[in-house]
């Protein structure tokens, strides 16, 4: 089957945000202004407060072209699937989490509390950005106090798995790498990361939390015992650090060789079907930022066609993404996605041999995973040729289609239960 894209076809001439936010993103711009980029204010070809004002006319640009139709969801054809999610009882505990964002908002400031807590249904939530130029809401791990950033470090380990949180620190690691190799500590680096918490945190109401920042992006939504985590984006440039303090750390090989394994796992007939081009020239990834409602069909090989031991294979291969949230959060979302595997989809671009570059995506009702080599962008200037996607450069991407991402679903059916007051 064939895919398309839906873009809005004009952007609304007001934003969805609220006006509060216009002058919050003032603010977090004047203030990286002030306390960072001070000391570059000399002996530099261009002048970094000019870029940062720059990066600020970017980050509303895609604000208001991304946020200009209220959120639906990824969906197939432009309608959402009913039914698909419901509020149940998980069994999993969700009180540390609930407990470590309350500890984190101790020990905010009367000013931080308020560049970093946001309603729960505000629109902030679809403000994320795998890119590093854009200006981020929240406290940063640059600017927190020690007792501040272990407080951080708390909640995402509680909220994710060993291997999550080892593979989020690795990413920002290699932003550090990145920062060296680029030679910008100004916009790049491994403590440029936001945290900011939605609603209050509670046993009972919807809330959450998310980290964002380069080449990574937590969006961890908690209703009663339940968690949704998307959209997920995880990457990084480079991949792997042949030099620095992080000389050896190496990300994303397996989620790169599990999946070619996949591919090659397949049958004959059914990897021609999951194969939609040989060809990969440039950037595939449909569902990053600001991607909320893209309209995407089913497209390659379903799973429903394919023998047992390529079923457990692909099975697996989701379970590799599912697995960064907590184990029994992960063993609830992959029992929602084992119910629908037979109507999950793989779908292949690129190149079949280890070495070369390629892009995979994963489909059902109730999961969309993507992986992509992309073209060189910070270290275009080490590149052979700076056109051409590369290993070193990865971008993967978990969202929850048919209306979920953000817990979306659970907070319209929470709302419907719960009449409250806008």
């Amino acid at each position: 089957m064939g895919h398309h894209v839906h873009h809005p076809a004009h952007v609304h001439g007001h934003s969805h945000s609220k006006p509060e936010n216009a002058s919050r993103r003032a603010f977090v711009s004047a203030l990286i202004s002030a306390t960072v980029l001070a000391p570059w204010a000399f002996g530099q070809e261009q002048n970094p407060a000019d870029i940062a004002e720059r990066y600020r006319q970017m980050s509303e640009d895609f604000e208001r072209q991304g946020l200009a139709e209220p959120f639906k969801g990824v969906t197939t054809n432009g309608n959402v699937v009913p039914g698909l999610f419901q509020i149940s009882p998980s069994g999993v505990s969700t009180e540390p989490v609930r407990n470590a964002a309350a500890k984190f908002i101790s020990t905010l400031t009367t000013v931080q509390l308020a560049r970093t807590l946001f309603p729960v249904d505000d629109v902030e939530w679809r403000k994320w950005m795998n890119q590093h130029f854009y200006v981020r809401q929240g406290i940063s791990f640059q600017e927190m106090t020690p007792v501040q950033r272990d407080a951080a470090l708390g909640l995402m380990s509680v909220s994710l798995s060993a291997r999550g949180l080892e593979l989020t620190r690795n990413i920002m690691k290699l932003n550090g790498t990145l920062a060296e190799m680029s030679n910008d500590h100004v916009f790049l680096g491994e403590d440029l990361y936001y945290i900011t918490i939605m609603g209050k945190p509670s046993a009972t109401d919807p809330w959450g939390w998310r980290m964002d920042g380069h080449h990574s992006s937590i969006n961890y939504f908690v209703l009663g015992d339940q968690v949704v985590m998307t959209p997920h984006f995880f990457g990084s440039e480079p991949v792997r650090a042949t030099s620095g303090k992080n000389k050896g750390l190496v990300v994303l090989q397996q989620e790169q060789n599990d999946g070619l394994e996949m591919l090659h796992a397949l049958p004959d007939a059914q990897r021609k079907k999951a194969i939609l081009n040989f060809s990969k020239t440039g950037n595939n990834n449909l569902l990053e930022a600001f991607k909320d409602n893209v309209v995407l069909d089913y497209a390659g090989s379903r799973a429903a066609d394919l023998p047992a031991p390529a079923q457990r294979r692909l099975t697996d291969l989701v379970h590799l993404y599912v697995s960064s949230l907590d184990d029994g959060h992960a063993r609830v979302k992959m029992d929602e996605v084992t119910r629908q595997i037979a109507n999950t989809y793989f779908a292949w671009i690129g190149g079949t041999e280890a070495s070369g570059v390629f892009y995979y995506r994963i489909h059902s009702p109730v999961i969309l995973i993507e992986f992509d080599h992309q073209r060189p962008a910070n270290l275009a200037s080490f590149a052979v040729d700076p056109s051409l996607p590369t290993q070193q450069h990865i971008h993967c991407v978990v969202r929850t289609p048919n209306g979920n991402d953000y817990g979306k679903d659970l907070l319209r059916q929470h709302y419907l239960a719960h009449p409250h007051k806008a």
